[in-house]
């Protein structure tokens, strides 16, 4: 098969298209024929040598997010899901043309979706729903943060927690970006280039922040939330060492969590993936949560694809497809 090999630490450049065996079945896993690949800001820092896959996935082929088909079935899957169109959440491997993964973390797809569209969704989704949700805790009229809302994580949490009753807040790079998010649901926006957040929403009452920045972001954080706030961390591409004041923690009774799902049991992914075929997929199949797809590039152009992650001018999610139609 195909695959998208790390040749070594470093800029985009370093991603080779090499020939790799297919991969083979372990027990209650299954082999799908990639025909999209979702692309992710972790991808980036596995590339860079910051962000190791866990032992057992693939540790040179980047790659969290697949949508295609169900080829062969390893020891302990019905056969008949041989054919089903599933989108997966992966530890790795799938940027190539064939992945394995355990049956738990494969949903099927939507029929009103495409490969493409649903290769946009799993580390996202499994993501926002298990910060958000399980987490965080978010139910009706909860005033909500989201640092980073024109990404793939923030327009995927802006539409959820929108949808579930949340008034949403958002920080973003540009007053483009700004517009997407309230397109997509978002009360309010900040563009962190002129404004201080803390400082605009003072008295907005905000009570979750979602934050993948860290840096000097902690202590802001810290000062906006609401007594017996929720802060969720999901990266610190700030900065992850921080100082943070005690008393106030005590004193605002806020709660501090966060969490990575990488590295995290099938048992668990399967249970997040079975909550999210219950409360998520029919948003989906019902045309009230909508994928974001910016752009679209072929697997030869990977390089470029990756260029534009780091470049950040693009709202949505950046796909990899490997079936051109």
């Amino acid at each position: 098969m195909k695959a998208v090999v790390i040749s070594e630490f470093g800029k985009p450049e370093v991603l080779k298209i090499e020939q790799r065996d297919i991969p083979k079945l372990k027990v209650g896993y299954v082999l799908i024929e990639v025909y999209a690949a979702g692309i992710n800001r972790p991808d980036i820092f596995q590339r860079k040598g910051n962000y190791p896959a866990p032992a057992g996935a693939a540790q040179d082929i980047p790659g969290l997010e697949v949508a295609g088909k169900i080829v062969a079935v390893g020891k302990g899957v019905d056969g008949s899901r041989i054919g089903d169109a599933v989108m997966a959440l992966l530890s790795g491997g799938g940027y190539a043309e064939y992945t394995a993964v355990h049956i738990g973390s494969c949903i099927l797809i939507p029929k009103n979706l495409s490969f493409v569209e649903a290769a946009s969704l799993p580390e996202t989704v499994f993501t926002v729903w298990h910060n958000v949700f399980q987490r965080g805790k978010l139910k009706y009229g909860d005033r909500l943060l989201i640092h980073g809302g024109s990404g793939g994580i923030g327009t995927t949490a802006i539409q959820l927690a929108c949808l579930f009753g949340a008034k949403v807040y958002t920080t973003v790079g540009s007053e483009e970006k700004g517009a997407f998010t309230k397109e997509l649901g978002a009360f309010d926006f900040v563009n962190y280039h002129n404004n201080d957040y803390e400082k605009v929403w003072y008295n907005e009452k905000i009570n979750i922040i979602l934050d993948s920045i860290g840096g000097d972001y902690f202590a802001k954080n810290f000062d906006l939330l609401e007594s017996d706030g929720t802060l969720v961390y999901i990266n610190a591409m700030k900065g992850a060492k921080v100082e943070m004041n005690l008393l106030k923690l005590m004193q605002k009774r806020i709660c501090l969590t966060g969490s990575t799902l990488r590295a995290r049991d099938e048992n668990f992914k399967a249970e997040l993936a079975r909550e999210i075929e219950k409360n998520v997929i029919p948003l989906l199949e019902e045309g009230k949560f909508k994928t974001n797809v910016y752009a679209v590039f072929p697997l030869e152009e990977v390089v470029k694809a990756h260029q534009l992650m780091e470049d950040g001018d693009f709202m949505g999610k950046i796909v990899l497809n490997f079936k051109a139609k």
